[in-house]
């Protein structure tokens, strides 16, 4: 019998975990300056007016619900998720979207994080305008071709490698050699066994195990690589193969953000998109009056590339700055939901939208999440330190608890303003005698200080050693928690905590405030 967990929510400020860049803490802190960039901060209160100007092509939605209804085919839908898929026929719903990589057996936690936020947003939405329907959405990044980004996980302190020879699309990649890492996994739950071992490809055994977890809060996985989708977005990657527009504005738009102090991420190209074939994904350039997919012996007349898009729109692939506008054009969408990264780049795709006349959606920050589970929050409640003080660094947290359970204060400073005092007191009587000496008396001076120094650091390291087994407790519990350094949501999977707890998701929906912009942090109590 698994036992039942309560749960403890702390709360830390992201600007206390120096884990984040400063465009996206002005971006939290409303900074007036990025206006421009963003159209709307995250307010709730703001939604009423994005909805009024959110205009989106009908003739789109039964495109949109048709292929949904396609890809969905053979696969258990509950009640509500039906119910979202034929809801989206009508003007009155929208989408909120979020998307990650096709990482086998879900990659990082965050991944998990992302979809909760997006379904507490579309609940909280519902609540304030209830004339609408919102349908939280999950874009599979299926046509991604950075294998080594998804192809492992970390469960239980061990990586899990999906190790074979793949080329293209990740999304089309058969599910060959999955069934050593399902037979590898202590506790494997069904619902991984029924996606990766009958499942037709990745990108079908993603929606399975999504649909496994989410399904009964109606979220609607879709996969952009199809061909009536992409006949919708023709006219833009038209635009972008003849007059590279979205290359000039986003150079335009980082350039602004750069002289303003941020760092960017995303660099654009001329034409923003691969050409797309079972194994091949490769960029495609313009070279004299030639487009050439590089890498391959193909090349096309302007003529002939036109024609291969009216004629197979499925064969082009967005890269990450048309992905954006290509996701907003499919869906009736009003806010994107993703990690810092993702809404630092599309700050830069702003006025990209604008020139299309494409809505740009509500860059909405995604739930921070560190999991503190039942044997760590013991340990953790024995040392009483603060929940901030687990963002401190190593040396930053050892210092502060050593100095907090030392029986003396270790510092030195009032002895050191004593010397210093005495000094002054020297220097005044021999500058009047011979001020030559001053020189000499300032060096002595910080002589002897630099030594007490050297004393104060042996003092805290001899206190240190006197802590010895509560500060490798310590130590034991910050690499636990933030494994080789990094945020424990960005290295383990949500394994590490669901085998435990069944009810992590229903947990997580429960208490994560998706308007609440702080780091939260969730401690499991027996």
């Amino acid at each position: 019998m698994i036992e039942t967990l309560k749960l403890k929510l702390a709360k830390v400020p992201f600007t206390e975990t120096d884990h984040f860049s400063s465009l996206f803490l002005d971006y939290l802190g409303q900074k007036p300056d990025l206006k421009d960039f963003i159209g709307t901060f995250p307010k709730i209160e703001s939604f009423g007016q994005v909805i009024e100007q959110r205009t989106f092509e009908h003739g789109n939605r039964p495109v949109l619900v048709k292929t949904l209804n396609e890809q969905y085919r053979g696969l258990a839908l509950s009640e509500r998720l039906e119910q979202n898929i034929g809801a989206l026929e009508h003007d009155n719903c929208f989408t909120v979207t979020t998307g990650h990589q096709l990482n086998i057996f879900t990659g990082p936690l965050f991944f998990i994080y992302k979809i909760v936020s997006t379904i507490n947003i579309c609940t909280t939405l519902k609540k304030h305008y209830p004339q609408h329907n919102f349908v939280p959405v999950f874009w599979m990044a299926s046509e991604d071709h950075d294998f080594a980004e998804i192809n492992h996980f970390n469960l239980f302190g061990q990586e899990y490698c999906w190790d074979i020879d793949a080329k293209g699309a990740v999304g089309r990649l058969s599910l060959d050699g999955m069934a050593d890492i399902v037979e590898r996994v202590r506790e494997c739950p069904d619902f991984f066994k029924d996606a990766y071992l009958k499942g037709n490809d990745l990108a079908d055994a993603t929606r399975k195990v999504a649909n496994h977890l989410f399904g009964d809060h109606g979220l609607v996985v879709v996969d952009a690589d199809d061909k009536a989708l992409k006949q919708l977005f023709v006219p833009v990657m038209k635009d972008d193969l003849i007059n590279h527009s979205a290359f000039r504005l986003v150079s335009e738009s980082s350039d602004l953000l750069e002289k303003s102090g941020y760092k960017t991420l995303v660099t654009p190209r001329e034409i923003n998109l691969f050409y797309l074939e079972d194994n091949l994904r490769e960029r495609i350039v313009k070279e004299d009056a030639q487009y050439k997919v590089l890498d391959t012996e193909l090349t096309f007349s302007e003529p002939e590339m036109l024609e291969q898009l009216e004629q197979h729109p499925d064969r082009f692939s967005p890269n990450v700055v048309m992905r954006t506008l290509y996701q907003e054009t499919i869906l009736p969408n009003l806010a994107y939901v993703g990690g810092p990264g993702e809404l630092s780049y599309w700050m830069q795709f702003k006025s990209t939208f604008e020139h299309y006349k494409i809505p740009f959606p509500v860059l909405f920050p995604r739930n921070n999440v560190l999991m503190i589970n039942k044997s760590l929050t013991k340990k953790f409640a024995k040392l009483e330190i603060d929940t901030g003080d687990l963002f401190l660094d190593i040396h930053q947290l050892k210092s502060k608890f050593v100095k907090q359970n030392a029986d003396t204060n270790l510092e030195l400073n009032a002895e050191k303003g004593q010397i210093r005092q005495a000094f002054q007191q020297i220097f005044e009587k021999i500058k009047e005698i011979d001020g030559s000496l001053t020189g000499y008396l300032r060096a002595e001076e910080n002589k002897v200080v630099k030594n007490i120094d050297q004393i104060e650091k042996r003092l805290k390291k001899a206190e240190e050693n006197n802590q010895e087994i509560a500060v490798s407790q310590l130590e034991g519990l910050k690499e636990k928690l933030f494994p080789e350094g990094n945020l424990q949501e960005r290295h383990q999977n949500f394994l590490n905590f669901y085998i435990n707890n069944p009810r992590l998701i229903e947990d997580l929906l429960e208490y994560l405030n998706p308007f609440d912009f702080s780091f939260h942090v969730l401690l499991e109590d027996g």
